[in-house]
């Protein structure tokens, strides 16, 4: 039984501070269905970094996908904005600092792409990459949680166990520092845990929700750190992966996975499903950067065909670079004076290819066709 091969959690009401160190015994995921599941996460992994790589224009991907990661993954936090609050304040993330909840979805943006260039330049995890990733989504300067802070999770929603204890952390002095100590060595040491990547960063995952480091900003740190084990591994070479978005739409079964682990040691459920959200999130991405691809190239070959536009390459990926578009996103850029660039932008919703809006008497130019892509 499960219970022989992994110690669990028999108290939830109490602090787990025996949560088993890493790595886990081979026989939790060494079968059949977690092999099978894995198989086709890498193949789904693989068709994505063939196609990224074979882009351009990485600001398209940078942009766009890492958008709406963002806020699905704030979602999942009950964090919610509207498509349209989020590209506006994108678009005016340097002259109008974004408040509220756009503030927080911009915050795990910046926080997916400063974690990236941190793992980049130090060739792995350490303690410090998890707190700065958790400061960058709050804005705090806090770390760890002390040792005296009663942190517990309830189960929410409204039904007859709302408000009950769902898990309570390990606690104590020192605690988390070793076991946060123990995660790194696992996810960075591939000669002393030489462990398939995809699954080392799904088991790193659990790890690090167990141990819940920080009195808020887990969730979010740690799907950030999952696309950066990734990237740090070579599975992909940007932090692309539209993670959020398929535990967003499977959130109970995500949180009973993780659950099982902890109270029946069924880590065969957890990995499958986390592995099922990577193919199944690999998939979608991929798909998603094909439609974008392909409607950027048939506006673009529409623009040239009209043959009295200045620089349409340009014109076109500026457009793609994210969903609003401004007159002053072109002429700071050098591409067009002022009034050429309104003259265009106003064209080109004549042609359907963009659509003006006016939203606290700004004027903005939303690229349909990006996003409805991105809406589906």
């Amino acid at each position: 039984m499960p219970e022989t091969r992994y110690k669990i959690n028999p108290d939830r009401t109490k602090p787990w501070n025996e949560l088993p160190d890493l790595p886990i015994a081979e026989s939790l995921y060494r079968n059949l269905p977690v092999f099978e599941q894995l198989v086709l996460a890498k193949e789904a992994l693989g068709k994505l970094q063939g196609r990224s790589i074979a882009i351009s224009n990485p600001a398209l991907l940078i942009n766009s996908i890492s958008l709406q990661e963002a806020k699905a993954s704030s979602e999942i936090e009950n964090i919610f904005t509207t498509d349209d609050e989020l590209y506006k304040s994108y678009s005016e993330t340097m002259d109008e600092p974004p408040q509220g909840p756009v503030k927080e979805v911009l915050r795990y943006k910046e926080a997916l792409w400063k974690g990236y260039e941190t793992v980049k330049r130090d060739g792995g995890f350490s303690q410090a990459y998890f707190t700065e990733t958790m400061q960058e989504i709050k804005q705090v300067d806090e770390g760890m949680r002390p040792p005296f802070a009663q942190t517990i999770i309830l189960q929410g929603g409204t039904g007859p166990n709302a408000g009950k204890t769902v898990y309570t952390p390990p606690r104590g002095s020192k605690i988390l520092e070793e076991k946060m100590e123990n995660l790194c060595r696992f996810i960075n040491d591939d000669g002393a845990y030489p462990l398939d990547p995809v699954l080392k960063m799904a088991i790193g995952h659990f790890q690090f929700e167990a141990i819940h480091p920080f009195r808020d900003g887990n969730g979010r740190t740690g799907r950030i750190f999952c696309i950066h084990v990734l990237t740090q591994k070579g599975i992909l070479d940007m932090p692309i992966l539209y993670l959020s978005r398929y535990i967003l739409s499977h959130k109970i079964d995500y949180y009973k996975v993780l659950e099982g682990v902890s109270q029946r040691g069924n880590w065969e459920a957890y990995l499958i499903f986390m592995l099922t959200a990577i193919h199944h999130t690999a998939n979608l991405t991929y798909e998603k950067i094909n439609r974008i691809l392909a409607a950027k190239e048939a506006i673009q070959a529409e623009i040239i065909k009209q043959a009295n536009f200045k620089n349409p390459e340009q014109l076109v990926q500026m457009i793609f670079n994210q969903p609003f578009s401004k007159v002053k996103h072109f002429t700071e850029k050098g591409i067009y004076a002022e009034n050429t660039a309104r003259d265009y932008l106003n064209r080109l919703c004549t042609m359907g290819v963009l659509e003006k809006k006016t939203i606290q008497g700004h004027f903005y130019y939303f690229n349909t066709e990006l996003g409805t892509v991105l809406g589906d």
